[in-house]
């Protein structure tokens, strides 16, 4: 079975394009890949889009495989050399990745092997912290097994110069656009202050390679009860040790108690220590790090979530800004260095300094 010269009329009326002519490609391609992979293209249809300008289609085949999944990646807008070296590389590793079966360079369209359509986050009770280990060991299998992999010199490397930008995202966009606050004086001041303490703090590190969006949304749960799949990999640096566990266990959709947190951040370290992983012998020593380390993502991702809404016109990443400002919020009343920090976000929030050290619920 063929598919028209274009989808949009014909093999993927369900999917929309701003681009007649990204769309006629899309057809053509389609066309030329299917019978080898033996597609059934009217069947096309949006499986999922994030924040990027990546787009996830799932199509059936007429095959075992039953589903695969195309990514739609203008190449003027993503580069997705990283993606397939960063799949290979899971791969490599034991991590289970999406294997890339086709690769369109000049357009962007690659079709995947599909790892389903759950993810941890849609299975998860986030009343039910019990019921949520398994899948957060499986979690931490994965995020080992990628650790162990790890070779400098191989992926980008998480610098100072990397880490100062993602900082940067945080007063230019949530502050300064989001909040409308000017930052001067004594706010940029303080905040100078505390970010130069985050740098050195996570620099301090061991560095392994980081997946950097490692959380529950990007965990694929397999229908057989195998091993979780991985996804969103492509931005993977070589850095700090402490990123991906803090961005498991400090979630940019969902929230934990602390005493699960510190539970299950206590298993990877005890795992890591036992596979020969670069994390500190003192578990307490480690979690500060971690705390740090989360901090960094917290105050970065706020950013971007201010960015994409005013922006880019994604309003519905904004609405979790609140669990953000919360972590920080929790993070900086911990430490007297980041005291000039917590002040800052008090006035801009407009809230009370907190008592006690809970991490409290969101």
């Amino acid at each position: 079975m063929t598919a028209s010269p274009n989808p949009a009329a014909g093999a993927a009326p369900s999917i929309a394009w701003s681009d007649p002519a990204r769309a006629a490609a899309f057809g053509r391609w389609l066309d030329r890949i299917a019978p080898a992979h033996q597609l059934i293209p009217q069947t096309v249809r949006l499986a999922s889009a994030d924040a990027s300008f990546r787009r996830y289609f799932r199509i059936d085949t007429a095959g075992e495989a039953r589903t695969r999944i195309v990514m739609d990646a203008p190449p003027d807008k993503e580069n997705s050399a990283p993606f397939v070296e960063i799949a290979q590389r899971m791969t490599d590793a034991g991590v289970k990745a999406p294997q890339v079966l086709e690769w369109d360079t000049a357009d962007g369209f690659l079709l995947l092997d599909d790892l389903g359509s759950r993810t941890m986050l849609d299975v998860i009770d986030p009343a039910n912290a019990d019921a949520s280990r398994p899948l957060y060991g499986q979690a931490i299998d994965a995020l080992i097994a990628w650790q162990l992999a790890s070779k400098p010199g191989v992926l980008p490397p998480y610098d100072s110069a990397l880490l100062e930008r993602e900082l940067a995202l945080f007063p230019q966009w949530y502050i300064a656009q989001h909040r409308g606050v000017a930052v001067e004086g004594v706010i940029k001041e303080r905040l100078e202050r505390a970010f130069k303490a985050i740098v050195a703090h996570n620099l301090a590190a061991p560095s392994v390679y980081v997946h950097r969006d490692f959380m529950p949304r990007n965990l694929m749960v397999a229908d057989d009860g195998g091993p979780l799949g991985v996804l969103d990999f492509q931005d993977a640096v070589y850095g700090p040790i402490t990123y991906d566990i803090a961005s498991l266990m400090r979630d940019a959709f969902l929230s934990w108690d602390e005493d699960f947190v510190l539970d299950i951040t206590v298993r990877y370290w005890q795992q890591a220590r036992k596979a020969g992983l670069p994390v500190h012998e003192d578990f307490g020593e480690f979690y500060r790090a971690v705390e740090w380390m989360g901090l960094q993502r917290h105050l970065k991702v706020a950013g971007i979530f201010a960015r994409l809404t005013l922006r880019d016109g994604k309003p519905k990443y904004l609405a979790d800004t609140p669990r953000f400002i919360a972590y920080i919020r929790a993070t900086t009343s911990r430490y007297t260095e980041l005291t000039p920090l917590l002040r800052v976000i008090d006035e801009v929030e407009g809230t009370q300094p907190l008592v006690g050290f809970a991490y409290g619920r969101v």
